[in-house]
C-alpha cells in the first residue's frame, strides 16, 4: 500500500516554519515523519540517502528542499525569490532550482505554492505544461483579530517582522526612522539577526529609536500588531506576505511598496502604498501619517484559512498516493 512520509523539519519561527506547522497539524492524510536530521537547505541534503519510502511511496515537504533519492517528493515551492537575488549569490540557486527541484518537480508531476503571484512565476520558470501547479494559498492564525490586548507606547511605533535580507529592504525604514524622529520602529526577527538589526540602526543614527524583539508567540504578536499605528512592509519581492495578511487581520494597517504585488493583493487598500522602494522621505511620509490618522482597518474575508489551505495540500497528496 502506498505511503505518505513528510520531511517534518520545516516547523520554526519564521514564514516556511509557520506554515509547516499549521499545514502538517491538519493534513487529513496519515503520514510519518521521515526522520531526516540536519537542515533542509544544507547544499548537499538534496543527494543524502532517505531511508524508509519503499518505491511506491510519496514525500512530502512543506518546503522547497528537494531529496532526490526519494521516490517521488511533493514540494511547496513558496515563491522564486532565490532565483532574483544578486550576482554572484544568484548562481547557487539558479543551479539548485534548475538542478534538484526542477527534476523532483518533473517527477512529481505536481507542484504546491501559497498565491497566484509565487503560482504564476513557477509556471513560467519550469516550462513544463504537463506539471500542475496548485495555489493552495495561505491562512491566518486565529490570534490575529483586531480584538484583544494592545502593546501600550508611550510613542507611537510602526512594526517591522520579517529579517535582515535584502529583499525585505529593512534599511528603507531605518532611513525614513532618521527623517521622522517622532516615530519609532520595533521589529521582529529571527533571534540570529537581532544583533544585525541594532548594527543596521546604529548606522542610520536611529539605535535608540529601533527596538528589537525576537521569540514571540502569536498572541504576543498580535498585541504587537495593534499597538502599531502601522506594519512596515517594504519587500521588493515575496511569494506571500505573511506580516501584511497579521497585519489587516488585526486590524492595523499596512504600508507597503506598490511594485510587490503579492503584499499588495493581500493590503487592498486597508493601508499606504509608497511609490518608490527606496525613497527615504516618502516611507517617512507614510509613517507619519499613519501616527497622525490613527486608522484601523477591517480584517480580510476568510479566504485565508489554515483548515483551508491543508484541505487543498491534503487532497493534492491523496491524487499523487492514488
Amino acid at each position: 500500500m502506498t505511503a505518505l512520509f513528510v520531511d517534518d523539519r520545516y516547523r520554526g519561527a519564521h514564514g516556511i516554519g509557520r506554515y509547516a506547522r499549521e499545514v502538517l497539524g491538519r493534513l487529513d492524510v496519515p503520514w510519518r515523519d521521515l526522520g531526516l536530521d540536519g537542515t533542509p537547505y544544507a547544499p548537499l541534503d538534496a543527494f543524502r540517502r532517505v531511508p524508509g519510502p519503499g518505491a511506491a511511496d510519496v514525500v512530502y515537504s512543506p518546503g522547497y528542499g528537494a531529496l532526490l533519492r526519494a521516490p517521488r517528493q511533493v514540494l511547496t515551492v513558496h515563491d522564486l525569490i532565490q532565483l532574483q537575488t544578486a550576482w554572484p549569490g544568484r548562481a547557487k540557486f539558479l543551479a539548485y532550482y534548475n538542478g534538484p527541484v526542477r527534476r523532483v518537480v518533473r517527477r512529481a508531476g505536481v507542484v504546491l505554492t501559497v498565491s497566484e503571484t509565487s503560482a504564476e512565476a513557477i509556471r513560467a520558470w519550469l516550462r513544463d505544461d504537463s506539471v500542475r501547479v496548485v495555489n493552495a494559498g495561505n491562512g491566518c492564525s486565529a490570534a490575529f483579530t483586531p480584538d484583544g490586548p494592545r502593546e501600550a507606547a508611550s510613542d507611537p511605533y510602526v512594526l517591522f517582522v520579517g529579517n535582515t535580507r535584502a529583499h525585505k529592504n529593512l534599511d528603507v525604514v531605518l532611513r525614513a526612522a532618521a527623517v521622522a524622529p517622532g516615530i519609532r520602529v520595533r521589529t521582529v526577527v529571527p533571534a540570529a539577526e537581532a544583533a544585525e538589526v541594532r548594527r543596521l540602526a546604529a548606522a542610520r543614527g536611529v539605535a535608540e529609536r529601533v527596538e528589537v524583539t525576537t521569540g514571540v508567540d502569536d498572541a504576543r504578536l498580535a498585541e504587537l500588531y495593534r499597538g502599531a499605528v502601522a506594519t512596515v512592509m517594504p519587500s521588493l519581492l515575496e511569494g506571500f506576505g505573511l506580516p501584511a495578511l497579521e497585519s489587516v487581520a488585526s486590524g492595523t494597517p499596512v504600508i507597503h511598496w506598490s511594485g510587490c504585488r503579492a503584499v499588495a493583493e493581500i493590503v487592498a487598500g486597508r493601508g499606504w502604498a509608497v511609490s518608490d522602494a527606496h525613497d527615504a522621505h516618502e516611507w517617512a511620509a507614510a509613517m507619519t501619517e499613519a501616527a497622525r490618522s490613527s486608522r484601523t482597518v477591517a480584517a480580510p474575508s476568510d479566504a485565508y484559512d489554515w483548515d483551508r489551505t491543508a484541505r487543498v495540500v491534503s487532497e493534492t497528496l491523496s491524487d499523487v498516493l492514488g
